[in-house]
């Protein structure tokens, strides 16, 4: 009897990450070779490849595409015996994926037509048709998620013929965009966050980063010989550090029993990422690295955010977030919402000159300095806004003071 070899999901995910199959890249029937890309997986902030863990031939999916994935779970099976690449396909069960009609080419007409995919079996449930309703343009009359909109759209066009011209709304142009995974994972978690888990508290500084700009005049060519692109959000992070230092409450987890307070500080940096979506890339150990450390790990981050190469490992174990609204034009944010099952979250709005009043010499003038409001949100459960103007004064008071 032939050998399977279970395909299973990774088994390393935590902190509540959540997966779904995006697509297969081989039919049941084909041939794969070991560690050949074989299914991609989608998480709430990145897309997964999965690997064959054998040779032989894809004998069954379990999990078609858009299936809900935990980790560990079975996903399909190899076939390792080499002779079952001659066994017709139509003896393995079949997924209820797009790409197992390919795999099914000598079914019948109507045999094709049941092979719906995910999106097309939601799209009908939640438009009410079913099978007769719907003319498949796909091979062998398939039905694609296409024929559902166009029969959709064909019937509210009849339905606003059919209406009286006096009761029909004004109909108003737009177009329906479907949302991602990684979108859906987002609003469940910033919901769950602000209205079911922590209440949110904001508070707002202003600090003046005419220190800072000077000494990154001075080291800016110096870190990039070295290998570092020297941005201003190291200078935050490594604020960030002191901050939690004076308030090491904010580097936490609330529990129901206790307050868990990290011995180490790993930042996130949360990370727009071009198509749409927030991920949050994690810094570890910051509180082990100098200045060039901190630049070189948040350009390599970003750089691996942006260009979708992060690992889930890259994304889990941060115990606090750092948010730099401001490289987008935003001068204030507030509250922005806390990454649970964190305890605060800080804010960068956009630096620009701003008047400014100085004393020197015993006299007042108006000088212009380059400034930019700083924000910290907090899990009221865990502190008070003594405890958030604490971090701010720290997070401030070193980077008005940054030597030179």
């Amino acid at each position: 009897m032939s050998a399977l070899f279970e395909v299973r999901a990774p088994s390393e995910e935590s902190e509540g990450t959540r997966s779904q199959v995006l697509r297969w890249l081989k039919a049941p029937g084909e041939r794969v070779a070991a560690n050949e890309p074989l299914v991609e997986l989608e998480t709430d902030k990145v897309t997964v490849e999965i690997p064959a863990p054998a040779s032989g031939v894809l004998q069954q999916i379990l999990k078609g595409e858009g299936a809900e994935v935990a980790a560990g779970d079975l996903l399909g099976h190899i076939e390792l015996d080499a002779t079952a690449a001659a066994a017709p396909v139509a003896q393995a069960p079949q997924p209820a994926s797009a790409n197992a009609a390919t795999a099914r080419e000598d079914a019948g007409t109507r045999g094709a037509r049941d092979q719906l995919s995910p999106a097309v079996r939601r799209l009908m449930s939640e438009h009410g048709l079913d099978l007769n309703d719907v003319a498949g343009s796909g091979q062998a009359g398939r039905i694609t998620a296409a024929d559902v909109l166009q029969t959709v759209e064909a019937r509210r066009k009849a339905g606003a013929a059919a209406a009286p011209a006096a009761t029909m709304p004004e109909a108003l142009p737009l177009r329906r965009v479907a949302h991602s995974h990684m979108r859906k994972r987002i609003a469940e978690h910033m919901v769950q966050s602000l209205l079911h888990t922590a209440p949110h508290v904001t508070s707002v500084f202003e600090v003046d980063m005419s220190a800072v700009n000077a000494h990154r005049a001075r080291e800016r060519a110096n870190f990039e010989a070295r290998g570092a692109a020297l941005t201003l959000s190291a200078y935050f992070v490594a604020a960030t550090v002191d901050a939690l230092r004076a308030v090491p409450e904010a580097n936490s987890r609330w529990c129901e029993d206790a307050l868990e307070i990290y011995e180490t500080i790993n930042i996130g940096i949360a990370t727009a990422i071009e198509g749409g979506g927030l991920i949050v890339p994690v810094l570890r150990a910051v509180e082990s690295l100098d200045l060039f450390g901190i630049a070189r790990g948040l350009n390599d981050l970003v750089a691996r955010a942006r260009a979708r190469e992060l690992t889930p490992a890259d994304l889990r174990g941060g115990t606090f977030t750092l948010s730099n609204h401001g490289t987008s034009g935003s001068l204030l944010a507030a509250p922005i919402v806390i990454n649970q099952p964190q305890s605060a979250i800080l804010g960068i709005g956009k630096l620009e000159r701003r008047a400014a009043v100085i004393a020197e010499a015993g006299a007042e003038r108006i000088v212009a300095r380059s400034k930019c409001y700083v924000t910290l949100t907090i899990d009221h459960r865990v502190l008070d806004g003594a405890d958030a103007n604490r971090f701010l004064q720290a997070f401030v008071a070193r980077l008005e003071s940054w030597p030179l």
